[in-house]
């Protein structure tokens, strides 16, 4: 089988001689594909191959369509977002992530980010500690839980709230279960956000969580920019002058927000989550061996388009 890596943002040099040693191990075509910068050539760089690793490179339905021998498609990293996942689907494609090789990384920047923006983004003025404040986590999966247990080790109060885990299980990870969303925002001094990009979740944090939040709190965001209602954070800040923003993800009015809200607001320069060395070996290793052990015992253990 041929298994492409096509990275336009390309993996460490240890995590593409990682991957290739995994693929050839088992007896496979490694082929590698870089800074390639347009999705036309990407196509006609899978055209002949069994299987593709990527980043948050955009696998669209032409993609897909040019790709005629594809079986699976591993996006190295949690959010999948980047992969077309009906058109897959529709051709018979098997679709996985690869959760948790991300997650102490972006866990990592969410309370630096707290941190960050606590000392007014290392300006010389006085800042405030995190100590004793309270971070509500919306969305407790891996790197929920690992933010808590951070923040818990930092003197942070640590509440959570989750759809999809019962109050025990919150519990159980460290956190104070949050009875709502909206009981979230209102007594977090910080709020991090974990959600995916979902129909339901697009545009679902806009005016009215943000300022029920507390005096002088801050909302971190290293999820998606979808999640944020643009305009409903536009004017929560404006009618709150005491509030505050972080995301790894600039929006779209990011330059109106600056020359606005100054200090107030701080968009990383690119998505830097997983800009860690050992979270780009972990993933592009972890969709490696995915791919390996799908060819071999048809293992789908981690495909997202069921």
């Amino acid at each position: 089988m041929k298994i492409l890596v096509a990275t336009d943002k390309p993996f460490a040099k240890k995590a593409v001689d990682g991957i290739r040693e995994i693929v050839e191990g088992a007896g496979h075509e490694f082929a590698l594909l870089e800074k390639y910068g347009d999705g036309a050539v990407l196509a006609e760089a899978a055209a002949d191959a069994d299987a593709l690793i990527v980043r948050s490179d955009k696998v669209s339905a032409d993609v897909l369509n040019a790709a005629g021998r594809l079986k699976i498609v591993v996006r190295a990293g949690a959010g999948f977002d980047n992969i077309d996942l009906q058109a897959a689907s529709a051709k018979g494609v098997v679709v996985m992530n690869t959760p948790g090789q991300n997650s102490n990384a972006v866990a990592e920047l969410a309370i630096a980010m707290m941190i960050f923006m606590a000392r007014t983004q290392f300006t010389p003025s006085t800042g405030t500690e995190i100590a004793g404040k309270t971070v509500g986590i919306q969305a407790f999966g891996n790197v929920g839980r690992l933010v808590g247990a951070k923040a818990a080790a930092l003197g942070m109060k640590v509440s959570a709230v989750d759809p999809f885990l019962s109050e025990e299980q919150i519990a159980a990870g460290g956190a104070e279960p949050a009875v709502s969303v909206e009981a979230l925002y209102a007594n977090s001094d910080y709020v991090s956000v974990h959600i995916p990009a979902t129909p339901q979740t697009i545009g679902s944090i806009g005016y009215k969580l943000i300022t029920s939040m507390p005096k002088g709190a801050t909302l971190v965001n290293t999820a998606r920019k979808e999640v944020i209602d643009e305009a409903g954070l536009e004017k929560a800040l404006e009618d709150r002058p005491d509030l505050k923003y972080i995301t790894d993800v600039a929006p779209d009015n990011y330059g109106t927000l600056k020359e606005k809200f100054g200090l107030r607001v701080f968009a990383t320069p690119k998505k830097m989550g997983a800009q860690t060395a050992e979270a780009n070996i972990n993933a592009g290793l972890a969709a490696a061996r995915q791919i390996v052990n799908y060819f071999a015992t048809g293992d789908t253990r981690f495909q997202v388009n069921k």
